[in-house]
């Protein structure tokens, strides 16, 4: 038995190499032969089209080969098909063979994006990604023309970022689509989109973008070399990709910023910053990325200085709430009750009257439910999710505690600690914050108000240590930018922001149009 599942797993592998083996073919001359390699190739799918026809006034054959529902149908038949067919009344049309299909590629085909290919692999990858390859009997190559056509989604408001001033335009699944939305933003010459594919299999497209001239080359240099090391089938969504080239896996903390926004992906490519973006997903990535970047969003600009000073001072002491005030409840009930004010201490010794369980209990019990609450609102329909949030949250911490099960303070501290949560603008760092809170919780349990203090400096050891694609996760507080603080938490007038970040050390340091490069 062993010996037969070794046979069929050689024959297996000697099966895909031969496959991978008869990517590398080059096109031959006979066109029958190369429809029969192609349909090989794919195993003839019942979505592969293969038009052959003959070409008027000469006795040309060739053909066209793309895939159904990939392409736009009508570009197909209308500029390609009907032009190479009828549409020329040229009687003086070559009967060479390459000299034909020169004038095919130079005067006939009315497609902007066409290039040549000679090999299989150049015909696989085009076709299965919405182009339409030419073949012409006797040519030993191929017209690759981009004829893409699929469906796709709107420009729409971005669901996990919304605004109150601002655009309101967020990315969709085509590349293309997100890259145009970039470029609104930055009719700078120096805006660079390098392509590359990703994945073995699926051979996505992914894009590389960032302003020359700004962005330091060692931090472009550090990201490729990053990119070059992806090894895997495929990468359906940006999270392969940043937890692919991240620098700490082990790390709670994101290390690389994902977006909706364009105006986010903007600000950060003028400030010297490096986006990625990967076909299939309206999430755009953006590296590196810091600590103080967390608490910060496109609307502090939009806003006067002040308004957005208070906003951001609003989501640091959000921050806090989140991740330390169920832990100093559980430290100063359980260890520290001499620190609470009497009339204070009274009330909550009063609330807690006839609860079963220590305070530490009680907490976890709260914050693994409106984790479960806010997972079920997250996975409902949007109609209903809301609502069995609310209500659900409710119902349950009003039957609590009239069972006695927790003390209505410990929902009001549930309860602020949820809504703190909710105002920092990243996704991923408010779950991040949510895991620290356990931990505080549990050090709180054991030591006190000493082990608050001691997750504390151990969280503060590692954030110093983490970076992002080589840069310090902690700057610009540690190591120390002063320039950088006046955009930190406090946010100076715009007038005086008038250098980019210098933790990122930016080629060009000075924003506006009189940079010390010229930029």
């Amino acid at each position: 038995m062993g010996s037969f599942f070794k046979r069929k797993k050689q024959d297996k592998k000697k099966k895909q190499q031969t496959k991978d083996e008869d990517f590398s073919i080059q096109i031959g001359k006979n066109l029958d032969k190369n429809m029969e390699n192609i349909k090989k190739m794919l195993e003839q799918p019942n979505d592969l089209i293969i038009r052959k026809f003959s070409i008027r006034n000469t006795n040309h054959k060739g053909a066209i080969v793309c895939i159904d529902g990939l392409i736009d149908t009508a570009e197909v038949d209308n500029d390609i098909l009907l032009r190479i067919q009828g549409v020329t009344e040229r009687k003086e049309l070559p009967h060479n063979t390459k000299q034909m299909f020169e004038v095919i590629y130079q005067e006939m085909i009315s497609v902007s994006d066409i290039q040549k290919g000679k090999t299989l692999d150049d015909v696989t990858n085009a076709i299965l990604y919405g182009s339409a390859v030419f073949y012409l009997d006797g040519i030993d190559e191929v017209l690759i023309m981009d004829t893409k056509g699929w469906e796709s989604r709107s420009i729409e408001e971005p669901i996990t970022e919304p605004v109150i001033r601002g655009p309101r335009e967020g990315f969709v699944e085509n590349v293309r689509t997100n890259m145009v939305l970039i470029r609104r933003y930055i009719r700078d010459p120096n805006l660079r989109f390098k392509t590359r594919k990703i994945g073995r299999r699926s051979k996505k497209v992914l894009v590389v973008s960032y302003v020359e001239g700004i962005t330091h080359p060692d931090l472009l240099k550090e990201i490729n070399r990053r990119l070059d090391t992806i090894d895997m089938d495929d990468a359906p969504e940006s999270g392969f990709i940043e937890q692919w080239i991240e620098d700490s896996f082990l790390s709670p903390f994101p290390q690389i910023m994902n977006t909706e926004r364009p105006d986010k992906v903007a600000l950060g490519l003028l400030e010297g910053k490096v986006a990625i973006i990967l076909d299939g997903t309206p999430m755009v990535l953006i590296l590196p990325f810091n600590i103080g970047d967390a608490l910060q969003t496109p609307e502090d600009y939009y806003e006067r200085w002040a308004v957005g000073t208070l906003l951001r001072a609003l989501r640091y002491l959000a921050a806090f709430i989140a991740m330390f005030v169920p832990a100093l409840y559980v430290a100063l009930v359980s260890f520290h009750q001499g620190m609470i004010p009497s009339d204070l201490a009274f009330s909550i010794a009063a609330t807690r009257e006839g609860v079963p369980f220590p305070a530490f209990v009680e907490a976890m019990l709260m914050a693994v439910t409106m984790e479960l609450l806010r997972e079920a609102g997250a996975r409902l329909p949007r109609t209903i999710g809301q609502t069995i949030g609310i209500v659900g949250g409710l119902v349950i911490g009003d039957a609590a505690v009239q069972a006695g099960i927790v003390s209505p303070v410990m929902v009001i501290v549930v309860a602020l600690t949820a809504i703190a949560s909710f105002s920092l603008p990243a996704y991923s760092v408010a779950i991040s914050f949510r895991m620290i809170r356990f931990g505080f919780m549990i050090a709180a349990a054991f030591f006190g108000l000493y082990g608050i203090i001691l997750a504390y400096i151990m969280v503060n050891i590692h954030i110093v240590n983490l970076k992002s694609i080589g840069v310090p996760y902690s700057a610009p507080f540690a190591p120390s930018f002063f320039s950088d603080w006046k955009d930190l938490i406090f946010r100076a007038p715009i007038q005086v922001l008038t250098r980019r970040p210098q933790y990122l050390k930016p080629t060009d340091q000075k924003s506006g149009n009189k940079g010390e490069n010229g930029s």
